[in-house]
């Protein structure tokens, strides 16, 4: 059975030692940047730059959005004026900083194997560097991109969360178009890997290589990367299996939906999203179309009467004969993306911070029968899910049928 590995980087597949590796980084981007920018100015709103990334929940904006707006400003920098020589520093001076680092014993043979197996194995490293920084870090670890076929290295650029959010593992398992696979998180840090992961449920293993200490967490496996070949050989599967069911892990899922979408479909052009792989299939425009009308005219209704009255009735709806009427396939899609991100938002907050009695509010359901807010907003996650995997399926369609045209 596939399982989909997310690993983390630093200090889990290198040795990065990062007591040295950051300063060594912060001081020679400084150097670098002397000439643009003075070096104490630079590294105080880098820092800040990266403490905004951290604490950003926004679904419509990317990671590299939220940096540059606390980034640039603060220096009287056009980021156009200095792109060049950043790209200049990622090139040829960030590589001389990985002589801090060494790769970790057991990692290469562990990959080797993991794709051998059948697995599906993402790089799941926080992603507070850009696409280039990252694939340096693991030609370091003895894991070329260019060798290795990920589906995923998480990066700045096109990503919206980072660890500890629960909401960043749903936006990697989004971006796959949502598995359903065993998954398992792998990381050494605690805090940053593990915690997250499991609160969104996901199954832990805690890589022993360079911190051996849980702090009295327990997750499902530990153990150094060496040893987790055999391990997995030996674990049960189903004790792998997600369980998406807490309100910490739907609101989670319900965040990272528009982001994970975003990242598929922000490179595509708008004649891809109106593709059909046949006639009584839906294109991704029309899925993104349902999508915010459902948000808007169905779940959104529901959960502000659950809050606001006493075991209410809920109606049973039929958007899916919506599509025809109202004329979806003729509509912008990417449009109707934007619309569904502002509308999810909106739904967070009406969420965001409910007690667990709110949680357990009931209601009774037309076909259902009765049921909970925390059940009906399990509901809109699901519905969320199939629909990625809906539209990952539409665009693995489109891209075999170009193969065959080619």
């Amino acid at each position: 059975m596939t399982i989909t590995l997310l690993l983390d980087l630093d200090e889990t597949l290198l040795d990065t030692n990062l007591q040295v590796f950051i300063p060594a980084y912060y001081q020679k981007l400084a150097e670098h940047l002397s000439a643009q920018v003075p070096p104490d100015s630079l590294v105080k709103y880098l820092m800040l730059g990266t403490k905004k990334m951290v604490k950003s929940e926004d679904p419509a904006h990317t990671l590299r959005e939220v940096f540059n707006e606390n980034f640039y400003p603060h220096l009287g920098v056009d980021p156009k004026s200095v792109q060049s020589v950043i790209e200049e520093f990622y090139d040829k001076v960030f590589p001389t900083i990985s002589d801090v680092t060494k790769p970790i014993p057991g990692v290469v043979e562990f990959i080797e194997w993991a794709f051998a197996a059948g697995h599906r194995v993402v790089i799941a490293t926080s992603p507070y560097f850009p696409q280039k920084a990252t694939y340096h870090r693991l030609r370091w670890a003895g894991l070329p991109p260019e060798k290795y076929p990920f589906p995923i290295i998480s990066s700045y650029e096109d990503f919206h969360f980072t660890k500890p959010n629960p909401a960043y593992f749903a936006e990697v398992l989004g971006r796959l178009g949502w598995p359903d696979d065993p998954v398992l998180m792998v990381g050494n840090d605690v805090e940053q890997d593990l915690i997250p992961a499991a609160a969104l449920g996901l199954a832990t293993y805690h890589s022993t290589d360079i911190t051996p200490s849980t702090n009295g967490f327990q997750p499902t496996g530990s153990g150094r990367i060496g040893e987790l070949r055999a391990w997995l050989e030996g674990v049960d599967p189903a004790a792998l299996m997600p369980d998406f069911s807490a309100p910490a892990s739907l609101l989670a899922l319900l965040r990272a939906s528009p982001a994970a979408l975003a990242g598929l479909l922000g490179p595509l052009p708008a004649e891809a999203l109106r593709a059909r792989i046949t006639d009584e299939e839906w294109s991704v425009t029309e899925v993104l179309c349902h999508l915010r009308d459902v948000e808007r005219e169905v779940d959104q209704p529901r959960i502000r009467k659950i809050l606001d009255e006493e075991e209410p009735f809920i109606a049973a709806e039929m958007p899916d004969e919506w599509a025809k009427p109202r004329s979806y396939q003729d509509q912008d899609g990417m449009g109707a993306l934007r619309e569904f991100t502002a509308l999810r938002i909106q739904t967070l907050e009406m969420l965001t911070g409910l007690e667990p009695d709110q949680w357990s509010r009931k209601a009774r359901h037309s076909i259902l029968g009765p049921t909970s807010l925390q059940e009906m907003v399990g509901f809109n996650a699901e519905h969320d899910r199939l629909h990625i995997q809906q539209i990952w399926k539409t665009l693995e369609g489109r891209e075999e049928s170009s193969k065959v045209k080619s």
